[in-house]
């Protein structure tokens, strides 16, 4: 009898899941968007018309004996998956891989393509029109999107707001001086240690022209603004006796071996753990490889892997050219060397290959 495995969430790590046990067990992939999303190129799809439908990635061709179902799920508990449109499942496994929320243009809020792809073409539209723009968040989703809108728009006045003292805390100093190095040379204004004294007057990427109070005194003028910070997991559908393992951030706790505490069959990966690492694509793919090689040893008999969290890691291009990248156990990388890993192609080819994109 084959083993049957239920991966709620087709983003990075679900999707990963679901291709590698796809040749030993029936796999069903519950996702309610109609294509997979590129997020880690969606700030290039923003500025670049090129990329823009390069983002998505149809699931059709993603898994050869499994199945994808469009569907969301409105509960989870122990025994299964109960589905927004009522249906139920039962697997022997479930993996958790719901990832999270985070402003446009950084995700996506679309689940279908079309709607999607006519809102970023929409924004587009009213940033190239903006001769000031206003990012609020200093981590490196403004920092990166500051370095899109540069490499095509050198010309505009971009300025980023973070209450925070220092960029990318907990990285060297000798890093976030060498991305500071090449904001400063972009042109982009860094002001920290303050922040709005209340919202901007816009809605986030619309055009219209406003002047803000700063809390530490001084005024910001800007003509468009978009937030770039507030992630939030996806894991209110978490039902029974999973719901203990959710945490008051929604973020789920697991034990080393990316299982719910005192669950069996039911693993968690990427934004939802709450495993001290960073929220990053890479990291998705190295928890399912550990889900992958434990459902597979459940299934086979054989020990399970523990996933050991891995030092501070950032790849951040500042546009195709530039931007610098750092690991322990290889230090700071160059703007030459960040482009050459990610900023000029965004690992799309990766992707292409994932989803046998013809």
């Amino acid at each position: 009898m084959t083993t049957t495995v239920a991966v709620i969430g087709g983003g990075y790590g679900g999707t990963t899941v679901a291709k590698e046990l796809d040749p030993f067990t029936d796999v069903v992939l519950v996702e309610p968007r109609e294509d997979f999303v590129h997020h880690v190129a969606a700030l290039r799809g923003l500025v670049d018309p090129e990329w823009t439908d390069r983002l998505f990635y149809s699931y059709d061709r993603l898994l050869e004996r499994g199945r994808v179902i469009r569907d969301r799920a409105a509960s989870v508990d122990q025994g299964g998956i109960t589905l927004a449109s009522g249906e139920r499942l039962t697997p022997d496994y479930i993996v958790l891989a719901t990832g999270s929320a985070y402003p446009f243009p950084a995700k996506i809020d679309f689940q279908d393509s079309a709607s999607a792809k006519a809102k970023i073409h929409a924004t587009r539209e009213e940033l190239a029109g903006a001769e000031k723009v206003l990012l609020l968040g200093a981590g490196p989703v403004g920092l990166e999107l500051a370095g899109e809108i540069k490499a095509v728009w050198p010309e505009k006045a971009v300025t980023i707001v973070d209450p925070a003292e220092e960029i990318l805390p907990g990285f060297p100093a000798d890093f976030r001086a060498e991305v500071r190095r090449q904001l400063d040379e972009l042109g982009v204004e860094l002001l920290l240690g303050t922040s709005l004294t209340e919202s901007p007057v816009s809605e986030p990427g619309q055009a219209k022209t406003f002047t803000a109070a700063l809390t530490t005194g001084g005024e910001v003028t800007a003509d468009l603004w978009f937030q770039c910070f507030g992630g939030a997991p996806h894991t209110a559908y978490l039902d029974g006796d999973l719901a203990a393992a959710r945490q008051a951030n929604g973020q789920v706790a697991v034990t080393a071996d990316l299982r719910l505490p005192g669950q069996e069959r039911v693993f968690a990966l990427g934004d939802i753990t709450a495993l001290p690492e960073g929220k990053l694509a890479k990291v998705a793919g190295d928890h399912a490889e550990v889900v992958v090689a434990n459902i597979r040893a459940l299934i086979e008999g054989g020990e399970l892997r523990a996933h050991t969290p891995g030092g501070p890691m950032i790849s951040l291009p500042l546009g195709p050219a530039g931007g610098a990248t750092y690991a322990e156990e290889v230090g700071i990388l160059d703007a030459a060397t960040t482009s050459e890993i990610k900023g000029s192609h965004m690992m799309a080819s990766r992707y292409e290959e994932l989803f046998n994109v013809a």
